[in-house]
């Protein structure tokens, strides 16, 4: 089995890639990857990052997690592509992007002069597309880790999505896991599985460095005076506020399975999301859909941390990580 322990040994991260410390200590340890703070930009929320760069000081996140990456470029769905909802948004971009030679020659050089960790988001309609796009990645410098998004269909298994299986889940990881030699590798687990747990203990078995909790809900919107959907597509994934309760849950439940870290993602909008996520063991987190409405949020929650962080009577993360969890167990 593969744990953070490993992880440290397999990889080491320039100290160049890292922040000044705030005022009191708010730095995370993700396996070999070491963040000035614990929070993120999420995939598909911030673009590559270079989009909001004139609106956040990219330098003050802990980390950047690209929009997916694919082997070719991929055009997305058609339009309405959002739909906002109570508490919360649909979305059905249908994994839009550029396509992985297009990101290393365009995008990667301009975000190589931020001082921040870039992990780079990568999904596949196949095996052999996860290893194909990871290998080309392999190739680059500036990137800190990749994030495998197993919540894509697979086509040469007649439509599964690899997250929802434990044999297809350890397969991708320990293919992806043999293709990333030279970094981290995070895996972005799907919420409606049987067991997550055994999901996160699978991915951690087959390779994985850190586990991201969870993707978007499979949901709809419609309008019944058209009827028709509010989105392009039928159904979209839900994301916002209103996961938070069930992922924070999904976060708690992937913790108590796994000795890897993990990362909370789901309505993440102020720092007692944050805090909420780190009680139940959660070592980081992304800020997803708060961009959004606000995109200077996530830069927000960086200046309140340790304020926030104060107010549990504790010094740093570390002390606060699953005290929850550890006294509810």
């Amino acid at each position: 089995m593969h744990g953070s322990r490993n992880a440290a040994r397999r990889f080491v991260v320039p100290s160049g890639s890292v922040n000044p410390a705030d005022r009191v200590d708010l730095s995370v340890q993700v396996g070999a990857l070491r963040l000035t703070n614990p929070i993120l930009v999420a995939s598909g929320t911030f673009g590559y990052g270079l989009e909001f760069a004139h609106l956040v000081d990219l330098n003050r996140l802990g980390g950047i997690v690209t929009k997916g990456l694919s082997l070719k470029p991929i055009e997305g769905a058609p339009a309405p592509r959002l739909y906002e909802t109570p508490s919360g948004m649909l979305n059905a971009v249908g994994l839009q992007n550029v396509g992985v030679e297009a990101f290393i020659w365009d995008k990667l050089p301009l975000l190589r002069k931020y001082n921040t960790h870039l992990i780079v988001n990568v999904f596949g309609y196949c095996q052999e597309e996860y290893v194909e796009v990871i290998e080309r990645l392999e190739e680059v410098d500036g990137i800190s880790a990749y994030e495998l998004n197993i919540s894509c269909p697979n086509v040469k298994k007649g439509g599964i999505q690899f997250g929802s299986d434990p044999a297809l889940v350890s397969e991708v990881v320990q293919a992806a896991r043999e293709a990333a030699k030279r970094r981290p590798l995070w895996v972005k687990l799907m919420p409606l599985v049987t067991d997550i747990g055994l999901i996160g203990k699978t991915a951690e078995a087959a390779g994985a460095d850190a586990l991201t909790v969870a993707n978007t809900y499979p949901a709809m919107a419609i309008d019944f005076r058209t009827q028709r959907s509010r989105l392009g597509n039928p159904t979209g994934g839900l994301s916002g506020p209103a996961i938070k309760p069930i992922t924070l849950r999904l976060v708690w439940e992937t913790c108590k399975a796994v000795k890897i870290p993990v990362i909370g993602l789901g309505g993440v909008e102020t720092v007692a999301d944050v805090l909420d996520y780190v009680s139940v063991g959660a070592t980081a987190v992304q800020v997803g859909t708060a961009s959004f409405s606000d995109p200077k949020v996530s830069e927000g929650i960086v200046r309140g941390l340790s304020e926030g962080l104060s107010q549990t009577k504790m010094c740093t993360f570390n002390e606060l990580r699953g005290k929850w969890k550890q006294e509810n167990s």
